[in-house]
């Protein structure tokens, strides 16, 4: 090819790559010109020529990056079919170009300098060892020549290590064998940094004058380059080259922390040396960093970048540090006290008061970064008897106590850890996240260190509890909205508060565990709870933490019960607080409270609950005087809301449960149930619960209203429906029988065994709630019936969206963050149809937490319920159809779930399979017409911007549709699969981000069997073929919790089940399709990917002998390999063929279906780049590889590609 033609077509390619940079292109001249420019490296063949003229120094620097770009293409795609001449002058090239062809260190760009060394790293890739075995030494020489090639060579072995090691993204033996010749250079290599490393900077300290700068930079650079490169192998590497020459490379890395340009890079490296783990013998030597002269090094280090203020690089700097200590704190956790004969180091006290420096630092993000190690010191069964240990958990606890304190919000200046949020965080809500995550993490760590000194905890706690009692209240310069001189949730009165009182519960029920019961101090308790009780206050923000002290010092009155009354009279005054006196009295409605007020009413109250049902014992003999206190609050009406009532109500069920005596207990249920049962099975009310128009009406959602925020005619209809609904629940959630059997029997409560040997026991509050059960079914019925087209269209204009959603709940499923100050601050619910929503919301839960209750409460009185299933089918199950996602998906978790895991085996038959059976058919045709909607949706709009807006509808649906698949399989899950043979994910927030982190290793456990009731399940065909069809549809849905979930949990056990049955043929290759159109939506996760391909693979194992269809679907796969196939399938087929390990046919398997596991996005298009195995190295001896020509395993040498 002439040099003109080359020419002439340099100029074109500069021409184009002119058009594609230039901002002021046309979109259309950008396209050609990009057009034009792909298609010459695709298929123009004089590609090698003109990128290196295009890559000479002359042109400038997008050119030359172009002109590289067409050379590492040209590797990349075409080098297995060049010629070897052709390859062997564009090896030399490009080393000419390392050589002479690029500008010095300080000049050349720095994204010149990262092609050319990928271009080397892809030639290495394809060639080294076999074909290049010099190359190493060619790069040592290369970079004897001055700082600009180190540099490049530096580049080289960097990007070669994470392609080989850190990223894998070549063949398997490829990787193999360069990975091999590495470790086998590797003290080469290390010798080769060090020496680098170790000369540049040693040049450049020695440069101090101005005129030397440029040289000292250059040399800067490569000492730069030098740790960047020893980063990218440090990690991996064997222990042993980087504690050689007695820790010389750690030495040198200690003491380049205090050189400003490379410390940066020096931390990085001791980190990951550092973080290193592996067996313990190995790591010994790490302990030289506890030595003299690494710990002034670090210790000076912190405090330089510390003490020029907060200038970013030096902040970065300090992080990595703080990581640097962690890490060796964790080194010495796990070497002290194991085999390894290590002692605690002579500089351990040094090092605790370094790294307590951190922790009072004024940055928060340093300060939480401490905190684990500090856990694991305290936790260390020889270091937390170290008096020098011992020694800092005061000091801890001390920089406990300034660092509970929320300040630092980065849109705020109030202190100096705010200026350091700047930099860590993007918003205040950011931050508050991060705090509130920080905190739970130091109460861990605080109740660590007082199991080594309680005392001392408890002492801080008392004395910062009395400055508090003490200090007069400064609310700040923002007035709280809830009243004129109160705090607000950023008032460092409260800000105070809010720390001491998490300080204090933290070491107090700490100290209660640790300490014995004769040396708790008693007294000193008992001072601060009167301290405690005596002290008065307006501010309900602060109240709500007086109350938590409440409860913390509660324990102490078990000491001294004659205090409990006082503390009583505390907590129910607390029941009615109120800011403004006189809404006490206002008949029509309630000025509305502000979040702050409703939640310290409803924290006594929940103070109240917790001390019945911690201490029922103690609170026993005051039974008396608590219920009168409750009489007297429930006689007016409006000083209660509904759920204060109950609550109240629920603490004294609590500790009617110590009458321990079936009858007594009966009568006191009966007489505190009677005015709900009075209201309940009232005539009116037997018709407002039955009939949906008199409901609506009575609840006043027909109403026009004129204005939203006063009137409010119908609420104390409301109010009366909701404490009936409060009240059943709280008594069958809370009435028991006597925990021990003999106690049980002697009160009257036990009633025999049921034949399966499970004892029975009556529950005091079943005659009560039975009763009422009929009605509370005729409640639900209605209530599902509102979602009726007709009845919609009943509510009044002000109520039209009355059944809607609750923006709360709308949020809290898109994710949305609440914004910080209206938690506290604004009125709860702020119109009339804010309460309407919140009412229906709330209603509707509660009544199916009765049903999800009544099972464990009331037993077999519940279960044999006469028609019991016929009676939840007609109501709870009823209108499901206009029934919303959001109201059907609590349905399910609170009601049907626990009711199904409650349930005896002797009630299958006649209520769970029943129920069930509808149930899952009605579930599986919802669900596949949702999912029907939703990929119809994305096929119709890819490019639409409804994802663009968080807010719109269709995402909320999307994600409803969701969150309600997740709930169907995961009850499913529950009610077929065993617990022994499945991690129970029941528990884990059916919520959880679709991003949740995935196992790739998900072989499920060989025991995951049916359970009784999955058993019995599968025994109904209706119900069998609902569950299994569902199970496998939902596969291919967009969800990939629910589906790895499904795939990994529930998939074999059901279709192992039905296995002995006579399956049709198309049945199981539907099934086997299933899982392979699984495979083409949700391959791109790895999770996934695993968890299908096994379910597949086993499909196919146990079908194909019987179901020669299931060939016929793998003959479809794309790309497949029919002989590959074949010979996979006569494998199988052939029982006297000894079976290849489990892990090859699996691989064998997951090969041949590879055609139809989906890829990402990213990687769908994406052309394939094919590297060659070369001969596989001469196993036997090692010969120096950069001396002698590799042999092939016959001994005759083959072709080198480049001669040195």
């Amino acid at each position: 090819m002439s040099a003109e033609q080359v020419s002439g077509l340099c100029e074109q390619l500069v021409k184009a790559v002119t058009v594609i940079m230039d901002p002021a292109s046309t979109q259309r001249y950008r396209l050609e010109a990009l057009k034009f420019c792909e298609e010459f490296k695709e298929k123009c063949p004089i590609c090698v020529p003109c990128g290196l003229k295009l890559a000479e120094k002359t042109q400038t620097a997008i050119v030359r990056h172009f002109g590289l770009q067409i050379l590492e293409h040209v590797v990349k795609y075409r080098w297995n079919n060049m010629p070897r001449l052709e390859k062997v002058y564009l090896k030399n090239n490009v080393m000419g170009l390392i050589s002479s062809g690029t500008q010095s260190i300080l000049e050349e760009e720095s994204h010149i300098k990262d092609v050319l060394s990928r271009i080397v790293v892809e030639m290495i890739k394809r060639e080294w060892p076999q074909h290049w075995p010099d190359m190493l030494k060619e790069l040592d020489t290369l970079s004897k020549q001055g700082e600009t090639q180190t540099e490049l060579v530096m580049f080289i072995l960097l990007r070669l290590a994470e392609d080989v090691v850190t990223f894998q993204t070549l063949p398997t033996q490829r990787r193999r064998d360069i990975q091999q010749t590495l470790t086998q250079n590797m003290e080469k290599i290390f010798s080769f940094l060090l020496t680098a490393l170790q000369q540049n900077v040693s040049k450049y300290r020695c440069m101090t004058d101005l005129a030397q700068e440029p040289k000292a930079q250059a040399n800067c650079r490569v000492g730069i380059a030098a740790l960047n490169t020893l980063a990218g192998y440090i990690d991996w590497v064997a222990l042993s080259h980087i504690t050689a020459d007695n820790c010389k490379l750690l030495e040198m890395l200690c003491l380049l922390l205090n050189e400003p340009e490379l410390q940066v890079g020096a931390a990085e490296c001791l980190l990951i040396a550092v973080s290193r783990k592996g067996k313990l013998e190995d790591r010994k030597p790490l302990m030289v960093l506890f030595g003299d002269v690494a710990m002034h090094c670090i210790l000076s280090a912190a405090q330089t970048a510390d003490g020029e203020g907060l200038v970013e690089k030096h902040y970065v700097f300090l992080k990595r540090l703080c990581q640097v200590l962690c890490a060796l704190g964790s080194q010495l956790c796990a070497l002290l006290g194991s085999d390894c004969d290590v002692e605690t180091p002579a500089n351990f006290g040094k090092y605790l008061e370094s790294f307590l420096a951190f922790t009072t630092h004024p940055s928060q993000f340093l300060r939480s970064s401490t905190q684990i190690t500090w856990g694991a010191l305290f936790r260390h069964e020889v270091l937390s008897h170290d008096p020098l240990l011992l020694a800092v958990v005061p000091k801890y606890l001390r920089a406990s106590m300034t660092n509970l304190v929320k300040v630092g919000f980065p849109s705020k200046a109030d202190s100096p850890s705010c200026e350091y949020s700047r930099f860590d965080f993007d918003s205040d809500e950011d931050f508050n996240a991060f705090f509130n995550s920080f905190r739970a993490q130091q109460g861990e760590v605080m109740r660590m260190a007082c199991r080594l000194d309680p005392l001392t905890g408890f002492q801080m706690a008392g004395e910062w509890l009395k400055y508090q009692l003490t200090a007069p209240v400064d609310t700040g310069p923002m007035n709280s909205k809830t009243g004129e001189g109160l705090c607000s949730i950023f008032s460092p009165s409260f800000v105070q508060w809010d720390a001491m009182t998490f300080f204090s519960e933290s070491v107090i029920s700490q100290m209660f565990r640790t300490m014995d019961k004769d040396e708790i101090p008693v007294n000193d308790g008992i001072d601060l709870l009167q301290l405690v009780l005596n002290f008065e206050t307006k501010d309900p923000l602060i109240l709500s933490c007086v109350l938590t002290n409440v409860s913390a010092l509660f324990p102490f009155v078990t000491y001294r019960p004659e205090y409990l009354p006082q503390v009583l009279s505390k907590l129910f005054a607390s029941v009615t607080f109120e800011v403004v006196e006189e809404s006490k009295f206002v008949v029509s409605v309630q000025a509305p409270r502000t979040r702050a007020v409703k939640n310290v009413r409803r924290h006594a109250c929940s103070s109240i609950i917790k001390m019945c049902r911690d201490y029922p014992q103690l609170v026993l003999p005051n039974f008396e005087m608590l219920y009168n206190h409750v009489k007297q609050l429930l006689s007016n009406e409006l000083l209660l809301t509904q759920m204060e009532k109950c609550a109240l109500m629920e603490a004294l069920v609590l500790i009617s449960n110590q009458f321990k005596d079936y009858e007594r207990q009966k009568a006191f249920l009966e007489e505190l149930m009677a005015p709900v049962a009075g209201l309940w099975l009232s005539p009116e009310m037997q018709r407002v619960l039955s009939d949906p128009e008199a409901f609506i009406s009575y609840v006043g959602a027909d109403n026009k209203i004129a204005d939203p925020v006063l009137e409010d005619p119908s609420g104390l209809n409301r109010s009366r429906i909701s404490f009936c609904v409060y009240t059943i629940l709280g008594v069958v959630k809370r009435a028991r029988w006597p925990a021990a059997t003999e106690e049980a029997k002697a009160g009257g409560f036990f009633l025999g065994y049921l034949p399966s040997g499970t004892p029975m026991y009556r529950n005091p509050c079943t005659e009560q709630v039975l009763k009422l059960f009929d009605n509370l079914l005729a409640l639900i019925r209605t209530h599902n019936n509102l979602y009726m087209p007709e009845m919609v269209a009943r509510l009044g204009d002000t109520f039209a969206k009355a059944l809607d959603m609750l923006e709360v709940e709308k949020n809290a499923i898109l994710g949305l963050p609440q914004p910080l100050l209206e938690l506290y601050d604004s009125p709860v619910y702020k119109t009339v149809l804010e309460r309407m929503q919140g009412f229906f919301c709330t209603l509707y839960d509660n009544c199916f937490h009765i049903l999800g209750n009544a099972g464990p409460s009331m037993q077999q009185d519940f279960y044999t319920v006469e028609g019991l299933a016929t009676q939840l089918l007609s109501s709870a199950f009823n209108n499901l159809n206009n029934i919303p996602d959001y109201r059907l998906r609590p349905m399910l978790r609170v009601f049907v779930k626990p009711l199904v895991l409650s349930c005896p085996s002797e009630y299958y038959e006649t209520l769970v399979c029943p129920m069930l059976g509808p149930l899952f058919t009605y579930l599986h045709m919802r669900l596949s017409q949702k999912w029907q909607v939703i990929n119809q949706r994305s096929m119709l709009c890819e490019d639409d911007a409804a994802d663009d807006n968080p807010e719109s509808q269709e995402m909320l649906e999307e994600q409803l549709v969701r969150l309600l698949t997740r709930e169907v399989m995961d009850l499913a899950t529950v009610c077929c699969v065993s617990k022994k043979g499945v991690e129970q994910n029941t528990t884990a927030a059916v919520d959880g981000d679709d991003d949740e982190a995935m196992a790739t290793e998900v072989t499920p456990p060989a025991n995951a069997e049916l359970t009784e009731l999955g058993k019995c399940l599968m025994k109904q065909e209706d119900v069998c073929t609902a569950v299994l069809i569902t199970a496998y549809t939902s596969l291919s849905w967009k969800d990939t919790l629910s589906c790895q979930r499904t795939t990994t949990q529930l998939c074999w056990p059901l279709l192992k089940q039905v296995l002995p049955g006579n399956l049709l043929p198309d049945a199981v290759s539907w099934f086997f399709t299933s899982v392979l159109k699984g495979l083409q939506v949700h391959g791109q996760h790895d999770g996934c990917m695993a968890a299908l391909v096994h379910l597949a693979f086993q499909i196919y194992e146990a079908l194909r002998p019987r179901y020669g269809e299931l060939k016929a679907v793998m003959e479809q796969i794309p790309d497949i390999q029919l002989d590959s196939l074949e010979q996979f399938d006569s494998k199988l087929l052939n029982p006297t063929l000894q079976k290849v390990a489990d892990k090859r046919r699996k691989d064998h398997f997951k090969r041949l279906i590879s055609g139809c596991i989906g890829k990402p996005i990213g990687e769908q298009f994406r052309k394939e780049v094919h590297i060659r195995n070369l001969p596989s190295l001469f196993k036997k001896v090692k010969p120096s590889l950069e001396t002698d020509v590799l042999e092939n395993e016959d001994g005759e040498g083959f072709n080198v590609l480049f001669e040195p």
